[in-house]
């Protein structure tokens, strides 16, 4: 059973598999609002958010990725693409995106459920919290607040998708430890085959640019990634 009430949004175009997905979850205890198109999903965000989003690909009115990368331009809400689209190509493309899974239909609704549980469980995992509040790079500073779900650099907030967020945390939770694009594939995302690791360039490179000119993470070439800011103390030896 789910921990909370958490609100989860179906856009689904075929009623058999929106109505049957949205019967299992609310089983599992979760409230759940399905939507045939794009046009009343948008309706019903406005009147409020969902926790989690699953989202078909080809829709009536629209093409669910160019609608996930609308959203996570916005919002940090989880992604769950389900679709029959299976090709290789896809599945990186929604992952680029920002989407945190990425299930092939058919599908059991068990092994949904069981997604749904490990993306939202990652989502509120907690992480490493320097002494002040703060980590230092050169004359940069950062407030990483993973409870409230709140990133500032140099006192201006900065909006991430939650594939970043997650990344950005296990980075930091392993900070001045090497990790390499299938560690942080198997943790973040859990995949690890080595044709989804250009996933990860991708999401760091876009982190990168969000956090601005401080040197946050360094490349290890042919490896990975190291998280390289500093708590006060740190710094300032």
């Amino acid at each position: 059973m789910a921990e909370t009430q958490d609100l989860i949004y179906i856009i689904e175009d075929h009623d058999m598999i929106r109505e049957g997905v949205r019967q299992y979850l609310e089983l599992s205890g979760y409230r759940v609002k399905g939507f045939a198109n794009l046009k009343s999903a948008r309706e019903g965000w406005a009147e409020e958010e969902p926790n989690l989003l699953l989202q078909d690909v080809m829709l009536p009115d629209g093409d669910g990725f160019a609608f996930v990368k609308q959203l996570k331009e916005k919002s940090d809400i989880p992604v769950i693409f389900m679709t029959a689209r299976t090709d290789e190509s896809d599945r990186i493309l929604g992952l680029e995106l920002g989407a945190d899974d990425y299930i092939s239909k058919p599908f059991s609704p068990k092994e949904l459920v069981l997604r749904v549980q490990a993306v939202l469980r990652r989502y509120r995992n907690s992480s490493f919290r320097p002494s002040d509040g703060l980590l230092y790079t050169g004359e940069h500073s950062m407030s990483f607040n993973e409870q409230e779900h709140q990133l500032i650099i140099d006192s201006v907030q900065i909006v991430l998708t939650a594939a970043e967020w997650r990344i950005l945390s296990y980075l930091i939770e392993n900070s001045h430890h090497l990790v390499s694009r299938s560690q942080i594939l198997e943790e973040c995302f859990d995949y690890t085959l080595e044709s989804y690791e250009r996933v990860v360039d991708t999401h760091i490179k876009n982190i990168r640019s969000k956090l601005g000119e401080g040197s946050w993470i360094e490349t290890v070439r042919g490896y990975g990634y190291r998280f390289i800011g500093h708590d006060r103390d740190s710094a300032e030896l």
